[in-house]
């Protein structure tokens, strides 16, 4: 089991992925905005960090950057339907952060999760 901080701004796609993820035995903290997320994460330990790419205030980028840059231990993936934005490296995103697109099936994002944690 993981522990999982979820920063997505979509309320229907937040509530699905915690979902899937919980049942899949994960304990998930989820944030609809960025900033809200690294809050969180300053006062709690994560394993994993499941992030949107844009949302408002504070983008999943940005919020990885200070995640990774505060906590190198810390695994990362972008769930997101940009996901050339994300793999553009000059944008300061993570290098080993994972992209999944969201029209990812649940069963690879709760494996890509577990392949995040194994690793």
């Amino acid at each position: 089991m993981a522990k999982i901080l979820l920063a997505e701004d979509d309320d229907d796609m937040r509530r699905f992925l915690r979902g899937i993820l919980q049942k899949a035995g994960h304990e998930v903290q989820a944030y609809g905005q960025g900033n809200e997320a690294l809050a969180r994460l300053e006062v709690e330990r994560f394993d994993l960090l499941l992030t949107d790419i844009v949302m408002p205030v504070m983008d999943g980028i940005e919020l990885a950057r200070r995640a990774a840059e505060r906590f190198p231990e810390l695994k990362i993936i972008f769930i997101t339907g940009f996901a050339a934005v994300a793999l553009n490296r000059r944008n300061g995103a993570p290098k080993e952060a994972r992209v999944l697109s969201k029209a990812v099936h649940l069963r690879q994002i709760v494996e890509e999760v577990e392949r995040m944690i194994a690793a």
